[in-house]
């Protein structure tokens, strides 16, 4: 008998299609209804003291509602208020379609190609949907790290040597140019980064206090890098491999499901973005960390608007 063995082989999980996206948000009362379902799955609350006893303001003013617990005259609310979707001008459902777009690519989608998709009128109405769309994505459930974790470096920016002459620094070349970006993934788990301001022992301890649960974590697998060298020491179950001598696997100690992530990150990054300033890459790192860890989420959608 030819048995097949596809218990390795990568499950994809089956995105909402742009059809099922029309289908399912035909109009404007339809994402309202979802963005109330998904912001108050147990009933509507106030934002401000979350009491449950709130009333409608009137059929005149569908989606708003008043709270009287909150004093008088009684608090009154939207269904925008606390979402990224305050104060906007634009329709929800153009909304949802950027989100949705911005979900379902892999390697992200630029603001000019989604100015293209949904015409916004200008390039610079795209870009702060975009961004703040990825301001929106954040964990505020997140889970410190356990079990097997890898933790790594990256740095993002172009070689200093093939810049414009006008923007290349002054000295330096190699990494000097570049942006520090220090990340954690828990072995077939979920991955956290953020930008530092340069890599130093001080500043990874730092980080892998807040990331990794220190009672539960069963080692921490990094290159030789020094900034890695006090670990053991500060009482982490520590162990290298050792790249300059083109190690990359030794037993359970690697750094790929990492470096599997930073490919990700850097072909966005180069192959849709082109560029991005120190000032935003704090969001795109957002957007891409939050993809990755919902990638086995058949309602990646969903889950982010909950967040917004």
């Amino acid at each position: 008998m030819d048995r097949t063995n596809t218990e390795h082989e990568p499950q994809v999980v089956k995105q909402m299609s742009l059809a099922e996206f029309d289908r399912m948000f035909p109009d404007e009362a339809s994402c309202k209804e979802y963005l109330v379902h998904q912001r108050w799955p147990n009933g509507i609350r106030c934002p401000r003291c979350g009491n449950d006893k709130v009333y409608p303001a009137g059929a005149k003013r569908p989606y708003h509602w008043a709270c009287h617990k909150c004093g008088k005259p009684a608090y009154r609310f939207s269904l925008y208020v606390g979402t990224i979707f305050e104060n906007t001008n634009y329709p929800l459902r153009t909304w949802f379609k950027v989100l949705h777009l911005m979900m379902v690519s892999k390697k992200g989608i630029s603001a000019l190609q989604v100015h293209r998709m949904i015409d916004s009128g200008s390039y610079k109405t795209a870009f702060y949907m975009c961004h703040r769309l990825r301001a929106g994505l954040s964990d505020p459930d997140f889970r410190q790290l356990m079990g097997i974790v890898e933790v790594d470096e990256t740095f993002i920016g172009g070689k200093r040597g093939k810049m414009h002459k006008s923007k290349r620094p002054a000295i330096g070349w190699g990494q000097s140019s570049k942006i520090p970006v220090i990340g954690a993934i828990s072995r077939k788990g979920n991955v956290v980064c953020q930008m530092i301001e340069r890599v130093g022992a001080s500043q990874a301890e730092r980080f892998i206090r807040k990331v990794v649960d220190s009672e539960k974590v069963e080692l921490i697998a990094t290159d030789e890098g020094g900034e890695f060298r006090r670990l053991k020491a500060a009482g982490y179950p520590h162990d290298t491999v050792d790249h300059k001598a083109e190690e990359y696997v030794r037993g359970v100690v690697h750094t790929q499901n990492l470096d599997n992530f930073w490919s990700l990150l850097k072909r966005g990054i180069v192959g849709t973005y082109h560029h991005v300033s120190k000032k935003y890459l704090p969001l795109y790192l957002n957007e891409f960390q939050f993809r990755f860890n919902n990638r086995k989420e058949a309602d990646i959608f969903g889950n982010a608007i909950a967040g917004c």
